[in-house]
């Protein structure tokens, strides 16, 4: 299977479009249905009810693009089972997000199902032997991949409490995921990534500020599981094995940032860290007096610099890698000390 530049183009585009155009219907069907997020003094900032539903979009968008991909292509049954493999977790995390979304389950059923996908998902993997990023101890690999892909789908669910951040950060995110897989040669990886890019995209129309409608726990752990599995079967070599490690923590560094920010800050005083509050990266910031567009664009910024320089890592290894990551690791501390130093509340 060889896909052509104007193939990824038609890719992204129709991803990007059919996204688009389903949230409309999804966004009408939510008011119907009286899916809103209402806001409150404690833990929502819009001044208004904005229905919630818009994951379905997402899923629905990023799902049958890449479906009808595989359909019309001359896709092998390793490709084809690459793909499945991916978005069959994906999906089964989205609908649990969707009862979420209307049932609001305790934190710790939520946990307890997003573990059970990620033990699948490493199984999956093991078994066939199709991920890339490997601690060369078959144990070690299989739970570090448990705690990667619970980690990823929180840190995404974390992460939308700003109108488009989540969304244009996990499309730059994807973007820059899609640059190295193509360069490495990973063509359904680097294909999976640009359909993400583009849903999330077509999605950012709808949920820039003042956004018209949220994903929801639908669409944030759906999005969560493909971003984490995809960067796990990264393979980018011919990168030293301590560099290839470092790239997913690269690409992801602003949500993990956003995470690490909420969950010590609510540590320290004493709460649970599945506590809800308004004490993200987005909250910090608009308390500093940005607004919420300027804040959203700051966060798409900054995962934008993230990925740039994963890219230049594995562009330059050798000249330029190890330079980059100490520079990054620092930058990455840096950032979470003078986010902890800002206020927690209003």
């Amino acid at each position: 299977m060889n896909i052509s530049i104007s193939q990824f183009a038609i890719l992204g585009i129709a991803a990007f479009a059919l996204t688009g155009l389903l949230t409309w219907p999804v966004r009408a069907l939510a008011i119907r249905l009286g899916a809103m997020d209402v806001p409150n003094v404690a833990r929502k900032t819009q001044p208004e009810p904005v229905p919630y539903l818009g994951g379905v979009a997402i899923a629905l968008g990023i799902t049958v693009t890449t479906l009808l991909a595989l359909f019309v292509s001359d896709s092998s049954r390793v490709n084809i089972g690459i793909a499945l493999s991916t978005l069959c977790p994906a999906v089964a995390l989205g609908i649990v997000g969707l009862v979420d979304d209307f049932k609001s389950l305790m934190p710790w059923p939520r946990l307890v199902i997003q573990t059970s996908v990620g033990f699948f998902v490493s199984a999956y993997l093991a078994i066939y032997g199709t991920r890339s990023l490997t601690f060369g101890n078959d144990l070690v690999d299989f739970f570090v991949t448990v705690v990667w892909v619970v980690g990823i789908c929180n840190a995404i669910n974390f992460f939308d409490n700003l109108d488009g951040a989540a969304s244009g950060s996990v499309a730059v995110i994807s973007a820059g995921l899609f640059i190295v897989s193509f360069l490495q040669g990973q063509e359904m990886v680097a294909a999976l990534s640009l359909v993400i890019a583009g849903a999330t995209m077509g999605f950012l129309i709808w949920n820039k500020s003042p956004a018209k409608i949220y994903m929801g726990d639908a669409g944030s752990l759906f999005l969560g599981v493909l971003v984490s599995v995809l960067t796990i079967r990264l393979d980018p070599n011919p990168l030293p094995q301590w560099k290839s490690l470092f790239l997913p923590v690269v690409l992801l560094a602003i949500p993990l940032l956003d995470t690490s920010v909420a969950v010590i800050s609510r540590l320290l005083r004493g709460i649970s860290p599945f506590t809800g509050g308004r004490d993200h990266l987005s909250h910090r910031l608009l308390r500093a007096g940005l607004s919420r567009r300027v804040a959203a664009v700051s966060l798409w910024s900054a995962s934008g610099a993230c990925a740039v320089i994963a890219i230049l890592v594995y562009q330059y290894p050798d000249s330029m890698g190890s330079l980059l990551i100490t520079a990054f690791g620092a930058l990455w501390l840096m950032a979470l000390v003078l986010f902890l130093r800002t206020p927690s509340q209003d």
